[in-house]
C-alpha cells in the first residue's frame, strides 16, 4: 500500500504535494463568510438570529434565547459517565503537568546609574476556543486548549462547538470543560430546531464552571464573538480547529482578533530502522489516515524489508478497521515510503518535510533530539505512539501543519499572554544618550523625533 521513494536529496515534489493539501479557500466561500461578517458587523443580533434559521433551523425569538437555561444544564449533569470523568480527570493531570513548564515571569532589570527596564508578561483576557462537533465529540480538544490558557491566566474563555446533525451536542465536552477548571467560560454551541442543546456538551459546560453557553456557533458564531453584538461580548483570540467556513471566518477576522493558526490536514511522519516493529509503524500510520482522506502518513526507513512488512501489515489490519476506505484513500494519495541509506538522511527529509507528527523508532532515541529542527511534536520509541499525544501524554495536540512546524509551535501557554516591555532612565542617563538619539533620528528624517529628545534639554 506504500508507494516506495528513493530519497535522491529532492524532496521538493513531495513537499508541493503535502502542502497543497491545504483546502483552497474558494471565492464563493470567501465571499459567503465576508458577507456573514459584514452583517454581523452592522446588524448584530438580529443578523446573528438569520443565520442560525438558515443554517442550523432553529428559530430565536429574542436575544435571551441565545443561552441555556440553567434547567437544561441540570438536566443534562445526570448524564455523563463517572469512569469518563475519571479519564478526564487524568487527562488533565498529564497536560498540567507538561504545560505549567511553559509559564513565563515578568522581569526587572535594575542598573547603577538607575536605569530601569524590564517585560511584563499579562494574560490575553478573553479568548474563544473552538471545539469541532456535527458527527463526534472532541472533549480531548476541549482540554488541549483550556488547560494552558487556564494556567496563563485566562479569565474568560469562549467555547464554541457544533452540534449533531440532530441538533444536540455531546455532553463529555461540557464535563472536559469542567475538569479544565477555567475560571470563567462562555460556550457557544448551535442547538436543535426545538432550541435544545445535546446534554453531553451542557454536562461538560456544567463540570467546567460554564457561566453562559450561547446557542450559536460555525462562521456566524465566529464572526459575533469576534466583533460582538449588543448583548455579546466580544473576544481577544480565536483557538481551535474547525471546518472550511470557520478556519476561513478566523483567517478573515484576524487583526480584529488573534487567532491561532489556520491548520491544514494531519500528518504523520515515521523515522524507522530495520529493528523496528512493522506491526506497530502501520497501525500509527493507520491512526492518522483515519482522520481525513488528505490526512498523509510517511514512512523513512533505511530498510526496504521493513516496508514490505509493514505493507503485509497494512493490509491485515486495515481489514477490521471502520475507516477502511478513508485509510485506504489518504495512503494511496498522500502516503508512501522514503528510502534513505542512513539516519542521517532520514532527519533530514523530517527536517525538509516537518511535519506535524514524528515518530522515531530507532535504537535509543531520546538520543536523536539534537538531529530534529523542524517537528510540531515528537513521540520517541516504540511506546511512545502518537494517539498517546492525542489523548493523554501530556504534550499538545493543537499542532502546525504541512510544512508550517519550521516557523509556528505547538499551542501552549506561550499563545495565552502578551508581553509589554518597560523602560525608565533618570534625566542624567538621558543626557548621555541625547546627541545619538537626535543624529539616529535625523538620519530618518524624523526630526520630530529628535525635537522629543531636544526639548528636554533646552535652557528655559
Amino acid at each position: 500500500m506504500l508507494k516506495v521513494i528513493q530519497y535522491d536529496g529532492n524532496l521538493k515534489e513531495i513537499a508541493k504535494k503535502l502542502n497543497n493539501r491545504k483546502e483552497e479557500i474558494s471565492i464563493e466561500v470567501n465571499n459567503a463568510v465576508s458577507d456573514i461578517i459584514e452583517d454581523i458587523r452592522k446588524n448584530g443580533n438580529q443578523a446573528l438570529i438569520n443565520y442560525c434559521q438558515k443554517f442550523d433551523g432553529y428559530q430565536i425569538k429574542d436575544e435571551s434565547d441565545f443561552v441555556v437555561s440553567n434547567q437544561e444544564k441540570e438536566e443534562a449533569l445526570k448524564q455523563v459517565d463517572q469512569d469518563c470523568i475519571r479519564i478526564l480527570e487524568r487527562t488533565k493531570k498529564q497536560i498540567t503537568e507538561f504545560h505549567k513548564n511553559q509559564i513565563d515571569k515578568s522581569w526587572s532589570l535594575y542598573k547603577d546609574n538607575g536605569v530601569i527596564m524590564g517585560q511584563m508578561v499579562r494574560p490575553i483576557e478573553r479568548v474563544a476556543l473552538y471545539v469541532p462537533g456535527g458527527t463526534a465529540a472532541y472533549p480531548s480538544t476541549v482540554l488541549m486548549n483550556a488547560i494552558p490558557a487556564k494556567l496563563a491566566g485566562v479569565k474568560d474563555l469562549v467555547i464554541i462547538t457544533p452540534v449533531k446533525a440532530d441538533g444536540k451536542v455531546n455532553p463529555v465536552i461540557v464535563a472536559a470543560a469542567k475538569v479544565a477548571g477555567v475560571e470563567q467560560i462562555v460556550m457557544c454551541t448551535p442547538p436543535d430546531k426545538e432550541g435544545k442543546v445535546y446534554p453531553t456538551t451542557l454536562v461538560a459546560a456544567k463540570e467546567a464552571g460554564v457561566d453562559t453557553i450561547y446557542k450559536f456557533g460555525g462562521a456566524q458564531g465566529v464572526a459575533a464573538i469576534a466583533n460582538g453584538t449588543e448583548t455579546i461580548e466580544k473576544v481577544d483570540k480565536i483557538v481551535g480547529p474547525g471546518n472550511i467556513f470557520v478556519a476561513t471566518a478566523k483567517k478573515l477576522s484576524y487583526g480584529v482578533v488573534d487567532i491561532d493558526m489556520v491548520a491544514g490536514p494531519s500528518e504523520v511522519l515515521v523515522i524507522a530502522d530495520e529493528n523496528a516493529n512493522p506491526k506497530y509503524i502501520a497501525a500509527d500510520l493507520m491512526s492518522q489516515a483515519e482522520h481525513d482522506k488528505l490526512a498523509s502518513a510517511m514512512l523513512v526507513t533505511t530498510s526496504k524489508e521493513l516496508v514490505e512488512k509493514v505493507n503485509v501489515e497494512l493490509k491485515r489490519q486495515v481489514a477490521y478497521l471502520s475507516r477502511k476506505e478513508i485509510i485506504e484513500e489518504s495512503l494511496q494519495n498522500y502516503g508512501g515510503a522514503i528510502l534513505v541509506k542512513d539516519l542521517k538522511e532520514a532527519f533530514e527529509v523530517s527536517n525538509y518535510l516537518a511535519p506535524e507528527h514524528l515518530e522515531v523508532l530507532v535504537e535509543n532515541p531520546v538520543n536523536t533530539l539534537p538531529y530534529i529542527k523542524n517537528a510540531g511534536s515528537i513521540f520517541l520509541g516504540e511506546y511512545s505512539p502518537e494517539p498517546l499525544g492525542d489523548y493523554m501524554s501530556g504534550t499538545n495536540h493543537v499542532l502546525p501543519t504541512g510544512g508550517t512546524a519550521k516557523f509556528y509551535s505547538a499551542l501552549g501557554v506561550y499563545d495565552f499572554v502578551k508581553y509589554s516591555s518597560y523602560s525608565y532612565y533618570p534625566k542624567d542617563v538621558l543626557e548621555t544618550f541625547k546627541d545619538d538619539v537626535q543624529t539616529f533620528a535625523k538620519s530618518e528624517g524624523l526630526d520630530a523625533h529628535a525635537n522629543s529628545i531636544a526639548v528636554r534639554f533646552e535652557e528655559e
